[in-house]
């Protein structure tokens, strides 16, 4: 799939130029000759990145940037600003104003095509990543917005400490970050979560060729850091290992001599860009996490339950073991609504669903899969530990009052179980979703005949 890049230069043969380098890494790409229609053709198109000229006849690139950064619809485009000056305050200036890189003409395109592949996979992730968000409703965002924000990490990776140290020295005034110095090994020794850098600056020299390359690879490939920042600090003479960097998962490349003030606005950019994605993951996983749950009790809800119940199924055919599963049901359940009201029935139901959970393993499943009724599900069970945990259950439920809630006194309840033992006897094999489902049909069966012989009772299905 093409990804369109916007080329926004005055110059015809600048536009052109770039045009042939991006379409034969099979980029579309969009032109736009000065700022005002830079700015039109972003909101309308939507590109994937924008390659901004720094001079630009009606506005500078630095006041499109401004522009593009305060509309809701392109403030999360990457912006790569091109100029054929080197001058370092009109860097620092574009990196104030949200550029994500500032790059000097004449163009290494080997950096040049890097540094696009590398800034439109962070893109594309946290595009897919607000995506889902936004499917569940932003159901994190708002909330975090008012949490205090902790300062970020930054971790330094030097094959010389001292190094590292002289790093610190001059990077301390202009951050208020927490900055650790860190030993290749120690950055790649598992941690607390909270003691995970958020961005690794790393040298390209750890005292062996190829070191930072391989460190910047080992921290992609590890779960505590894969989704840190990573910024390779390198000579400006090595741009192969600069694009092999880029590729093989740096954010960035920071050239020697360091520049403070440079070095911490990229870091400062960097850590909002982590806390934005990580932000995003929280709200994905949330979102995922209620998808799964019932709202009230907090247990599993019955589209999870089914598809766990066939999971573990499947999990005994192979061993060869075998699971029980409950039909959990409150008797006459309408009572308490009807009596108390709807407001005591779900404290009646969570107070329940707490007892279930306290009362069983924790691979055991359990869920609530209708108004009142429930299944638990336990695997490697035989018939004499399910009927026993059957008979806890009913005990614990059953032998202490509910109380109901603004303290208007207890309420006693009682639950009618049916339990049945999968895979039955069967002339023939069958699929292990199929044994999930008759033994769940022999459970509710067993069910039924509880509750008409009495209720308050367990009831085992007799076999096929």
């Amino acid at each position: 799939m093409s990804r369109k890049i916007l080329i926004v230069d005055d110059l015809a043969t600048n536009r052109i130029i770039l045009k042939v380098k991006l379409n034969a890494a099979c980029h579309e790409t969009l032109q736009a000759v000065d700022g005002a229609s830079a700015l039109k053709i972003a909101r309308a198109d939507q590109p994937k990145l924008i390659l901004l000229d720094m001079m630009l006849p009606d506005i500078s690139g630095i006041d499109v940037c401004r522009k593009l950064r305060a509309d809701p619809l392109t403030r999360h485009i990457p912006i790569v600003i091109i100029t054929a000056s080197g001058d370092r305050q009109s860097r620092l200036n574009a990196l104030k104003a949200g550029a994500d890189e500032f790059l000097t003409k004449p163009l290494n395109e080997v950096i040049l095509l890097a540094r696009i592949r590398s800034l439109l996979r962070a893109h594309e992730t946290e595009s897919e990543l607000r995506q889902r968000s936004e499917t569940w409703g932003d159901l994190t965002m708002a909330e975090s917005e008012t949490v205090f924000t902790m300062p970020g990490h930054v971790g330094l990776v030097a094959g010389d400490p001292a190094v590292a140290m002289n790093w610190r020295n001059a990077l301390a005034p202009h951050l208020q970050e927490r900055i650790s110095i860190l030993s290749p090994t120690a950055a790649l020794t598992d941690s607390p979560s909270g003691a995970v850098p958020d961005i690794y600056l790393i040298s390209a020299d750890l005292g062996t060729h190829g070191s930072g390359l391989r460190l910047i690879a080992d921290l992609r490939s590890r779960e505590q850091s894969r989704h840190a920042e990573i910024a390779l600090v390198l000579p400006e003479a090595e741009p192969d290992a600069a694009a092999m960097a880029l590729d093989v998962g740096a954010n960035d490349l920071l050239p020697l001599p360091l520049d403070p003030q440079e070095t911490a606005l990229r870091v400062t950019m960097h850590i909002e860009r982590k806390r934005r994605a990580d932000q995003l993951r929280r709200a994905v996983s949330q979102g995922l996490r209620l998808a799964i749950t019932d709202p009230l009790t907090g247990l599993f809800n019955r589209r999870y339950a089914l598809a766990n119940l066939d999971r573990i199924a499947t999990q005994a055919h192979e061993k060869g073991r075998r699971f029980a599963v409950m039909l959990l049901d409150l008797d006459r359940f309408k009572l308490v609504n009807d009596t108390y009201g709807h407001g005591a029935g779900d404290a009646v139901l969570e107070t329940v669903a707490e007892r279930l959970r306290d009362n069983l393993r924790p691979s055991d499943l359990v869920a609530r899969i209708g108004g009142e009724e429930f299944l638990v599900v336990l695997p490697d069970a035989t018939m004499g530990t399910a009927h026993v945990a059957a008979e806890r259950l009913c005990r614990v439920i059953g032998d202490v009052p509910v109380p109901l809630p603004d303290e208007k006194g207890t309420v006693e309840v009682t639950i009618s179980v049916g339990l049945a033992l999968g895979p039955d006897l069967h002339p023939e094999p069958r699929e292990p979703a199929a044994i999930a489902r008759d033994t769940l049909a022999r459970a509710d069966a067993a069910l039924l005949a509880a509750k008409s012989e009495g209720r308050n009772q367990v009831t085992i299905a007799s076999a096929a």
